[in-house]
């Protein structure tokens, strides 16, 4: 027997599919948000946080902008319980959010439960059971009408406990497993709840609809959320929410597909933790909002130190690939993608554009607390010249000259791939002035002084082995006239092939960066130099580069 024959599709069609989903090419406004972080997620952790913990992310997720938190399962700990009381008795719930508690349709669980929630000002108590045919068949041993039944019998005790509770309570009910539950049964179950409950627009319940493990692709489940979407009763009076897990790791594509198909809500955490694969990630479903202009009302413009706390939290790591929020997730390594970026930044700002379209960049990574020059374009043996320039110019003012970049690239990458590590910026830019400004020299030049006649004439003063001396030249401008002087004390023939400035824009606002090429002989030797005098600056970028020449020529 192969071991693929052991599996077999364990999902169900709607008994009437529809796919008016599928006309459908983005979601248009965010869903109601639900973070189950301190219920789903605190229960998946190898270590549950202690109440401090909870509180403290509690407070977090407030500060995000979730208007809806599920607190925990009170029933299950005495720190669950305790959390809720905490919350309730120091009045730190805002009056702008809801509570939601989880609890089992089992008599004595719902009686803790609302002694947990009595006196809160707004809460959601969210009542589950199994209803899939595995579920039926191995855990309960129980028919369609027996299942269905405890759906009901614990929806009227909610409903009795609540008026005999002080608080103002909310109802949310689960089909828990529905991946495996037939889809028709499944509305027969939420609506005999419905039913027990019976909403109304200013009174509305929710129907939340679990990806409790996943096993359909994510059109299926577009397909079979259409299906309840449609023959839900009370519709106008229900929240159709979405809770999907991430076993096939598609819980993102399932909550976009389900708000698509008529979902109104998603249950999910931050980072997507949670038990075995984890829930889906709210911050991926957000941002991915936020990428076609929709404002997904929740604020993640510092995601660096949301993750920063939630590690600290939870004591679970955010990998460095996670959407948006990762270590390298907005890094490029490769020369042709620094290349692009590199010029699709240039294009943005000289063109004045406010919209984004950066290539390879989805979004700006400032828009979630990322800086370009440390997040961006990092360099390592597989990078080119368009990262290091870009590293050079956006952390140093550096702004090479075209063909400058490209020598200044194969350097940085020849020094990656011997070291085999990454290059941060200010080792490139040590290594970019080790090997084009501070170089050990054969000579220096220690003063110049410049007349008009008959074009420009230098006098120039060159210092090699302690001893002075003076030489002159004539140009056409006043490098031009340093340069010659330098040829004739030097026996030594180049062209001098190119030469730009510009100030620096980082660092001393005074002072001007210069770059000198020379060729001689097919090679070019390039030189920089720096001073607050731009000629003094290109005199020693000049002299850089007769020094790196003559190196050759002896």
């Amino acid at each position: 027997m192969k071991v693929s024959d052991k599996y077999k599709l364990q999902y169900f069609m709607p008994p009437e599919p529809t796919y008016d989903w599928v006309k459908k090419d983005h979601i248009e406004k965010p869903p109601i948000w639900c973070s189950v972080d301190l219920r789903d997620g605190n229960q998946a952790l190898i270590e549950p946080m202690s109440l401090k913990e909870k509180l403290l992310f509690f407070e977090m997720l407030v500060e995000v902008g979730f208007k809806e938190i599920e607190v925990g399962f009170p029933a299950a700990s005495e720190t669950e319980y305790r959390f809720m009381r905490t919350l309730i008795e120091k009045d730190m719930i805002p009056d702008d959010v809801t509570v939601q508690v989880l609890t089992q349709a089992r008599e004595h669980i719902i009686k803790k439960t609302f002694e947990a929630v009595e006196g809160a000002p707004r809460a959601v108590v969210h009542l589950y059971n199994s209803t899939s045919v595995a579920q039926r068949e191995q855990v309960f041993k129980k028919s369609k009408e027996e299942i269905k039944k405890i759906a009901v019998d614990g929806a009227i005790l909610l409903k009795d406990l609540a008026s005999q509770t002080n608080g103002n309570f909310l109802f949310e009910y689960s089909p828990e497993s529905f991946p495996g539950t037939e889809v028709d049964y499944a509305v027969d179950v939420c609506n005999a709840v419905l039913e027990v409950w019976k909403p109304n627009p200013s009174w509305k319940t929710i129907i939340n609809i679990p990806t409790t493990v996943e096993n359909a692709m994510p059109h299926v489940f577009a397909t079979q959320i259409e299906y309840i979407h449609k023959h839900l009763a009370y519709r106008d009076s229900v929240v159709l929410s979405l809770h999907p897990h991430n076993d096939r790791w598609c819980g993102i594509s399932d909550a976009e597909l389900g708000i698509l198909a008529g979902a109104d809500r998603i249950e999910g955490t931050l980072f997507g933790n949670g038990e075995r694969t984890g829930n889906v990630d709210i911050i991926t479903l957000a941002m991915n909002m936020y990428t076609h202009g929709v404002d997904p009302g929740l604020d993640f413009s510092d995601i660096p130190s949301l993750r920063e706390r939630y590690e600290t939290y939870t004591r679970m790591e955010v990998p460095p690939r996670q959407p948006y929020a990762g270590d390298l997730v907005f890094t490029a390594f490769s020369g042709s993608h620094q290349d692009a970026i590199s010029k699709g930044m240039a294009w943005r700002q000289d063109k004045g554009l406010s919209e984004w379209n950066v290539p390879y960049l989805p979004i700006d990574p400032k828009d979630v607390g990322r800086t370009y020059d440390a997040d961006v374009i990092r360099i390592n043996s597989q990078s080119g010249k368009g990262g290091v320039s870009f590293i050079l110019k956006q952390s140093f003012g550096i702004e090479l000259p075209k063909k400058m970049s490209e020598q200044v690239g194969y350097l940085m990458k020849d020094v990656s791939d011997r070291r085999h590590a990454e290059l941060l910026p200010d080792e490139i830019y040590d290594i970019f002035k080790d090997n084009y400004i501070n170089i050990e020299k054969l000579f220096d030049i220690t003063e110049c002084h410049f007349e008009q006649k008959d074009g420009i004439k230098a006098r120039v003063s060159v210092s090699e082995n302690g001893r002075v001396t003076i030489v002159e030249g004539l140009g056409n401008g006043r490098l031009d006239a340093v340069s010659n002087a330098l040829k004739k004390h030097f026996s030594i023939t180049y062209e001098l092939s190119t030469y730009s400035e510009h100030a620096l824009t980082r660092g001393s606002s005074s002072k001007a960066m210069a770059y000198v090429g020379l060729t001689r002989t097919g090679h070019m030797e390039w030189g920089a130099g720096t001073d607050e005098d731009i000629i003094k600056a290109s005199i020693n970028a000049l002299v850089i580069a007769v020094n790196k020449l003559l190196k050759k020529k002896g």
